[in-house]
């Protein structure tokens, strides 16, 4: 108890006096700042003339006299010291530190070197230095002292290693770091003087299309143009597109308004990052590898939105794998909520480790879409992503994808990024440019979009019409096609430049892909295959996204068909492997931390997806509706239209051939068809139900069975009756 009550009095006694000593050291630092300031001002304009100069006045003259006896021609080191003893007393609290010890030595030595070098051979160095000559009495002192015990030489000597240490302990860098960056000066000095002496104008490199650097520029307040003539980039013609739903068949104007950015929200994010906590992480990176027996420099630091990454410049002989290995030491070290190491970062000579922030800056997507990578961008369905790990825009277009995949775990931002694709599309082009087919089998997340112009169709909800939604895309591909054979050409821009009437792109959005696949799997994936493999140059497109990145779900064939994909946060890394290939996206963050793998790139590029809330979405929609003059069709009229569109599809020669082969054999299966017909299992079951339906064959009975219920007389009649 008497020691503990002793350890206490100690403490109590060590703060009382650690707060007497805060005011000393305030009065300390400004005597010191004032005394150095008045002594260089006195060296500044004294005339040369002792007692004859009104500015300085005596004490001035007095204090320049007396600097020059004592440091003779290097008197203005007085000035400097107390001027950086001052700023040293005002950032550490303190009298005293090797910085400071570090100054003096360097002070010694610059007085030593004067009194050696300036004084001429010959005269007494001590006489010389008390007549202000050399370094003064001071430098004359130190010098006498030490030539007398080591001589010219070795004064030289302890000089040198006493300047260099002085600048270690100031700089506090090691010996290593000096040379370096004495290396990088010279080397930079070299290459100035050279440009300076062969100067030649050089070329601006192009600056990247569609997913690239240059830091979002501040928005003004200017909206958009209200005409799509004064906005597009592209071609302009004014005639009425084709467009291929029976249900909607008047053209849209071209006094189209696009929706102004006022409707979005401005996000202001807070980017101040404390450098010394940026530091002491860089410190403690060094100092982990370093207890592994790694040598591990940090080149350079990007402070992102969500992350901060830290690009390390390992030792010659340093193995990738090794460092990949502390991932968990690396995390324990940083007290991190989970770290990512990316290795190497494509084109850089680096390896990255990336380090969730404490707080995540929101990205609005009024900042991406007011950037001038999205504002510039030619291509039609470009939309905005985000901001990456160092805080540039991100914008991709879908003409270049051409499909996208989107996949992640509930509550990590997929709906988020489907709302943005949908609107920075709205914000792009007109409904006589890009048409939307929306089909949401949750009910909840796209509904909203309903009379928008952009919308062919209501928003498609029912998971059973949905398989029928995309046999109508697939006739309508088809029909694409034939335009184009007509015309000549290959592709949808061809077609555009020399056929009067224009075609939109069409985009298609399936919100949950795995609410389709457990209705009518085989049906689905066959129709979105076929998309996916075919339907690029007739300018349609697909996003599809699901909440379960299962192998059941996204298969393999769904996975080489659709080549870009966006992973957000997963449980594990094998739903990671199965968006992307590879791990990573199970060491996502949520919230909008994406990683985007676009076709053709190396490796994924980690996004902060830009945010949009129900409330702005709500006031564009509404936006967009007051400009619908359209009459939009009811759920019925779109159902019905649908399904006499389907079944008009069926009505071709392969339809009325499988009924001839039921009636002529008695028989009615769908492996039957398959045999005969030589087709896929989807196409036969679709021919089998449109005749159950028609009243060709009965229902199954409970072995499986079918009846064929007309002859060959009947048939005759009926495609006669069809003909006609």
């Amino acid at each position: 108890m008497l020691t503990g009550g002793v350890d206490l009095a100690r403490a109590a006694k060590k703060r009382t006096t650690k707060k007497e000593k805060q005011p000393r050291i305030d009065l300390h630092t400004g005597l010191a700042a004032g005394t150095g300031v008045f002594l260089a001002a006195s060296l500044l304009y004294y005339s040369g003339k002792p007692y004859d100069n009104e500015i300085i006045g005596l004490l001035g003259t007095n204090l320049v006299l007396g600097m020059e006896k004592l440091f003779g021609s290097v008197g203005f080191i007085l000035p400097i010291f107390l001027i950086l003893w001052a700023i040293h007393m005002a950032r550490t609290r303190s009298y005293w530190s090797s910085r400071m010890t570090g100054i003096t030595l360097i002070s010694c030595s610059v007085l030593v070197y004067f009194t050696l070098y300036q004084i001429p051979k010959g005269i007494l160095v001590w006489e010389a230095a008390r007549s202000g000559l050399g370094g003064g009495i001071v430098g004359g002192l130190i010098t006498v002292v030490l030539t007398k015990l080591t001589g010219t030489l070795g004064t030289n000597l302890i000089m040198g290693i006493s300047f260099l240490a002085g600048c270690i302990m100031l700089l506090n860098r090691s010996l290593t770091d000096l040379q370096e960056i004495l290396g990088k000066w010279m080397q930079n000095t070299i290459s100035f003087l050279d440009r300076l002496m062969f100067y030649e104008e050089e070329t601006k490199p192009p600056e990247p299309i569609i997913v690239g650097g240059g830091a979002v520029k501040p928005e003004t307040a200017t909206p958009p143009p209200a005409n799509v003539e004064e906005s597009q980039p592209a071609l302009v013609i004014e005639e009425p597109p084709y467009i291929p739903s029976p249900v909607r068949k008047k053209a849209y104007s071209a006094n189209y308004n696009r929706p102004p950015l006022d409707l979005l929200n401005v996000v202001e994010s807070d980017r101040a990052f404390n450098k010394s906590d940026i530091k002491e992480s860089i410190k403690t990176l060094e100092d982990t590898f370093a207890n592994f027996g790694m040598k591990i420099k940090v080149n350079q630091v990007s402070c992102g939105p969500a992350v901060t990454r830290y690009e390390l410049q390992p030792a010659p002989g340093i193995k990738v794998s090794k460092i990949l290995s502390l991932s968990d030491d690396l995390q324990l070290s940083l007290a991190a909520r989970g770290i990512r190491i990316e290795a190497p970062i494509p084109g850089k000579s680096a390896i990255g480790i990336e380090v969730p922030n404490e707080k995540i800056s929101p990205v609005g997507l009024r900042n991406i879409l007011a950037s001038s990578l999205f504002q510039d961008s030619p291509k039609t369905l470009t939309f905005a992503l985000g901001e990456d790990i160092s805080g540039n825009p991100v914008v991709a277009s879908l003409e270049d994808m051409p499909h996208l995949l989107i996949a992640g775990a509930t509550g990590s931002g997929k709906s988020v990024c489907l709302n943005s694709l949908i609107l920075s599309l709205l914000y792009k082009s007109s409904p006589e440019e890009v048409r939307l087919v929306l089909i949401d089998p949750k009910m909840v997340e796209l509904t909203v979009f309903n009379g928008v112009p952009h919308l062919m169709a209501p928003v498609v909800t029912d998971p059973k019409k949905a398989a029928m939604v995309l046999r109508w895309m697939l006739s309508e591909m088809e029909k694409r096609y034939k335009r184009f054979s007509e015309e000549g050409v290959r592709d949808i821009y061809r077609y555009n430049e020399v056929s009067p009437e224009r075609l939109p792109f069409i985009v298609i959005v399936i919100d949950e892909l795995a609410d389709l696949m457990m209705v009518s799997p085989v049906e689905v994936e066959d129709a979105i295959c076929r998309l996916a493999q075919m339907a690029r140059a007739a300018g349609i497109h697909l996003v599809v996204a699901t909440q379960r990145p299962s192998v059941d779900v996204v298969t393999g064939i769904i996975k080489a068909n659709i080549p870009s994909r966006i992973a957000f946060a997963v449980s594990s890394q094998t739903d990671s492997r199965t968006i992307l290939d590879m791990g990573g996206a199970e060491k996502l963050l949520g919230r909008g931390d994406m990683l985007f793998f676009p076709v053709g790139a190396n490796k994924p590029i980690r996004v902060q997806g830009a945010y949009v809330s129900d409330a702005e979405l709500e006031k564009v929609v509404e936006y967009l509706q007051a400009q619908n003059t359209e009459e939009q069709p009811s759920m019925q009229e779109w159902e019905q239209t649908l399904e006499s569109d389907t079944d008009l599809e069926m009505e071709d020669d392969l339809f009325w051939e499988a009924v001839r082969i039921f009636v002529e054999t008695g028989k009615a299966s769908v492996s039957l068809l398959q045999r005969k017909l030589r087709v896929g299992y989807a196409r036969a079951a679709r021919l089998v139900d449109i005749m159950e339906e028609r009243g060709i064959i009965s229902e199954p009975d409970v072995n499986r069975k079918r009846e064929v219920l007309i002859n060959e007389e009947q048939l005759e009649k009926l495609q006669s009756r069809q003909v006609m």
